[in-house]
C-alpha cells in the first residue's frame, strides 16, 4: 500500500524492482547520470550542461489517457511494451517527492534507459529527494528509442509510459499530470499556475497576499511568478511555485516541485529578469535545446534548436524563490491572456471567472505545438494536462472560488489591436502590486462590459484603453462574444450559470 492509499495494479508492479534488478541502476548520483551521458553533452561557458533533445517539445497529439479517450487494446499494448523495455535493457531509475503538503504529495519513480541520464538528471532536480523507503504513488517509464511516439496514461493506476519521446518535458508533466487529477479527486482542483506570496507594509503591520496565475507557456507566467514587485524591505514578493499547484477545499494552494523549475530561456535578458538569469547561468542548471556554441557560448537569444529551449534551474540558486511551496491562503487569482481586444486587466465576479477558467484564452507556444505557434488558441484551465470532465472542473473552480471568496482577474500580457499598443513588463507588475496593496479604483465600463481600472498609482491606465486600438471594436467584441458562447456550449455538464457568464 503506497502512501497515498492506492494500491498497486498489475502492470505497475510488472516493473522491475529497482533495488533487486540486475538491468537497474537505483538512484544514481546526480554525478553519475551526468557522466552516463557525456557523449550528448556540450558543456557551457557556466560549468553547467547543455543538451539538444531530438524532442523539441511534447506530443500533445500523441498523448493519450484511460479515462477520457478511447483507450484500446493497441494503447495498453504501448503500455506493455515500455515494461517490458525496462525489464530487458540497461535502466536508471530514481525516486523523488512531488509535493510537501501533508495532504497532498506523492513519490513518483521514474525509469529511463541508461543512456539517456540526462532525462533522469534534469528530472531529479526538479523534485525533493525521498526519504525513507515508501512504495511508489506513480511511475513513468520513458523509451526515446521506441519505434512510434505515443504518451499513454493509466490514471487510476498511476502509470505513464513515454514512448519515442526523448524531451525531459514528458518526464516532468506524466507525474504533475496526476498531482492534478488526485487534487481533483480530493475535492480540490489541479491548476496549472505559479503561485506567490506577496508581503505588504499597511499601518507598521506586514500582511500577506497570496496569488495565483494561470496560463499556458511563454504568456509570461514564470516571469510574473518570479518578479520581486519592484518592492524594498520589510515588503517582498516571494514565489513558491511557478508551474503547477492544488487548490485544496480548505483554501491552502499545495505545491509540486520543492527543488527546482523548467523555465524557458529564449529572449531571457539579465536586466529585465536578472533572478532568472542568475539561476539559468549557475552551474547547477541543465539546459536543453538552447543554443550552445562548441566554446560554451550561450545565445539566449537564438532559436537554432527550438524557440522552446530549456533550462532546469534549482529553487536554491534563484533569488526570488522561497523556501515555502505551499500558500497557506489564495486572495487573488490571475487568468493570463494574450487576446488583443481584452485590457490590461479587468475585474471577475466568480461566475465569470469560472467562464475566464474554461475559454482559457491564450496563444499558441512552441512548447505545445511549435507549428502552430502565435495561433489563438483556447485551453481549459489554460492547461492543457486536465484528465476527466472539463466541465466539471469549471464547476468546481467557481464552487472554490465563491466558497473562499477569492478576487479573480483576467490579465492581458500581450498587446491591444494589431500590436498598436504593447503591456510590457513594467505594466503588468505596477497592476500585480497595486491590485495587491488595494490603491485600484475600480469602476464598469459599459463599453466592454467589463470592471476595469480607473486609477492605478504609477500607471497611465487611460493610455491602455481598447476600443482607441482595436479597429471597429464593437464588430470584433460581438464576434469575440459569440465564439466564447459557442465554446461554452460545447461543454454539457457546465452549470448555467457559467454558461451565462460570458463577456
Amino acid at each position: 500500500m503506497s502512501e497515498s492509499g492506492k494500491t498497486a495494479k498489475p502492470l505497475s508492479t510488472a516493473l522491475p524492482d529497482p533495488e533487486d534488478a540486475d538491468n537497474v541502476e537505483y538512484d544514481p548520483s546526480l554525478d553519475r547520470l551526468r557522466a552516463l551521458s557525456s557523449h550528448l553533452e556540450t558543456e557551457t561557458a557556466f560549468g553547467s550542461p547543455s543538451y539538444v533533445s531530438d524532442e523539441r517539445s511534447r506530443n500533445a497529439d500523441r498523448t493519450k489517457n484511460a479515462v477520457d479517450d478511447d483507450f484500446g487494446a493497441g494503447d495498453y499494448a504501448h503500455v506493455e511494451a515500455a515494461v517490458e523495455y525496462a525489464r530487458s535493457n540497461e535502466m536508471v531509475c530514481l525516486d523523488r517527492r512531488m509535493g510537501r503538503h501533508p495532504d497532498h504529495s506523492y513519490v513518483c519513480r521514474l525509469y529511463v534507459p541508461a543512456e539517456y541520464g540526462r532525462i533522469a538528471l534534469a528530472w531529479a532536480k526538479l523534485f525533493e529527494p525521498v526519504e525513507g523507503n515508501p512504495e511508489p504513488d506513480f511511475r513513468t517509464v520513458q523509451v526515446p528509442d521506441a519505434d512510434e511516439t505515443a504518451i499513454r496514461i493509466l490514471p487510476e493506476e498511476g502509470l505513464t509510459a513515454v514512448r519515442g519521446s526523448d524531451y525531459t518535458g514528458e518526464a516532468k508533466k506524466s507525474f504533475l499530470r496526476l498531482f492534478m487529477f488526485y487534487a481533483k479527486k480530493k475535492g480540490g482542483l489541479g491548476l496549472h499556475a505559479g503561485s506567490k506570496r506577496v508581503t505588504l507594509e499597511r499601518d507598521g503591520d506586514l500582511e500577506e497576499v497570496g496569488q495565483l496565475f494561470l496560463g499556458l507557456s511563454a504568456t509570461g507566467k514564470s516571469t510574473l511568478t518570479a518578479h520581486g514587485l519592484w518592492l524594498d524591505t520589510p515588503e517582498s514578493a516571494t514565489m513558491l511555485q511557478d508551474d503547477v499547484c492544488a487548490l485544496l477545499p480548505d483554501g491552502t494552494v499545495a505545491g509540486s516541485e520543492g527543488n527546482g523549475l523548467y523555465v524557458k530561456t529564449i529572449g531571457l535578458d539579465a536586466d529585465e529578469q536578472p533572478a532568472m538569469y542568475e539561476a539559468v547561468t549557475h552551474e547547477s542548471a541543465v539546459l536543453e535545446n538552447v543554443d550552445v556554441a562548441d566554446d560554451g557560448t550561450v545565445d539566449f537569444d537564438s532559436d537554432r534548436h527550438t524557440a522552446n529551449g530549456r533550462a532546469v534551474i534549482e529553487r536554491d540558486h534563484l533569488a526570488s524563490a522561497g523556501e515555502d511551496v505551499d500558500l497557506d491562503s489564495v486572495d487573488q487569482i490571475f487568468f493570463i491572456t494574450r487576446n488583443p481586444t481584452m485590457p490590461p486587466v479587468a475585474k471577475l465576479s466568480p461566475e465569470r471567472a469560472a467562464a475566464a477558467f474554461m475559454l482559457g484564452e491564450s496563444i499558441q507556444t512552441s512548447a505545445g505545438d511549435p507549428s502552430k505557434a502565435g495561433e489563438s488558441i483556447r485551453v481549459v484551465g489554460t492547461n492543457p494536462f486536465i484528465v476527466g470532465s472539463k466541465g466539471e472542473e469549471g464547476n468546481r473552480f467557481r464552487e472554490l472560488v465563491a466558497d473562499l471568496d477569492v478576487d479573480c482577474f483576467v490579465l492581458n500580457t500581450g498587446h491591444l489591436g494589431a500590436k498598436s499598443k504593447d503591456i510590457g513588463v513594467a505594466e503588468s507588475v505596477t497592476l500585480l502590486r497595486e491590485i495587491a496593496r488595494g490603491t485600484v479604483e475600480w469602476e464598469f465600463d459599459d463599453t466592454l462590459g467589463l470592471t476595469i481600472p480607473s486609477e492605478v498609482p504609477g500607471m497611465d491606465v487611460s493610455a491602455f484603453y481598447v476600443p482607441d486600438h482595436v479597429e471597429e471594436f464593437d464588430r470584433e467584441q460581438e464576434r469575440m462574444r459569440t465564439e466564447r458562447r459557442t465554446h461554452l456550449d460545447t461543454f454539457a455538464d457546465l452549470a448555467d450559470e457559467i454558461r451565462d457568464a460570458v463577456y
